[in-house]
């Protein structure tokens, strides 16, 4: 009783608060997994009352898409910061595909709430394919410096979708055992992605329509 009361004391700044909460939420989610989540865990975890998430978030699934929305600002970041790696333009790609699929390694739990939530949503994130810093308009902007001028807009987004599609595939299959000879073969886990990125061709693909197109 007396914790929850000085709790319930525990002044606060109501914009400090939300990041609070779903930072919270993100410790408890990577830490103990989605079935430990709650507003009131949440609230415990950060140490203010059982009402105070309340003031943010009218229920679980709000919090939740809030913690996605954090996580998708996160891939973005890693993907960033992967393609800072290399001046080569055409290295990007397979760059940013790595940070992609260790992106999702690193933080399993994460990753499932983001794609849960787009999944009620049928849909991306909103903004997610305008905000050029977001982790789509990484991918559609490197096909784009890649591709050239003469490559149709809808083959550069149709690319974007399949490489995404690609990467997302490739974070949820890396883990498995079959593949576990390739990976001693090529040198650990990441010289894995990168060998499978490198040979999804994509931007050959790409490049052959631009001849075409000319």
């Amino acid at each position: 009783m007396r914790e929850a009361a000085t709790a319930e004391a525990r002044p606060y700044h109501h914009g400090d608060l939300r990041r609070a909460l779903v930072d919270a939420a993100r410790r408890i989610l990577e830490g103990e997994g989605p079935s430990a989540l709650s507003l009131r865990a949440v609230a415990r975890e950060a140490g203010v009352s059982p009402a105070a998430p309340y003031h943010h978030f009218k229920d679980k699934g709000e919090l939740l898409d809030a913690v996605a929305h954090v996580g998708w600002d996160m891939l973005g970041e890693a993907m960033t910061s992967a393609k800072g790696r290399t001046g080569d333009p055409a290295a990007h790609m397979t760059e940013i595909g790595v940070a992609y699929v260790q992106f999702s390694r690193a933080h399993p739990a994460l990753y499932r709430v983001m794609y849960d939530c787009s999944r009620d949503k049928d849909m991306l994130p909103e903004g997610m394919q305008d905000n050029e810093d977001s982790a789509y308009c990484q991918v559609r902007e490197t096909f784009r410096a890649l591709a050239g001028p003469t490559v149709a807009e809808v083959d550069i987004e149709l690319a974007t979708i399949a490489a995404w599609c690609a990467a997302h595939g490739l974070a949820e299959m890396t883990s498995f055992r079959q593949f576990d000879p390739l990976k001693d073969g090529l040198g650990g886990e990441e010289g894995f992605l990168r060998a499978v990125l490198g040979h999804l061709g994509m931007f050959p693909a790409a490049r052959a329509k631009a001849g075409g197109n000319g």
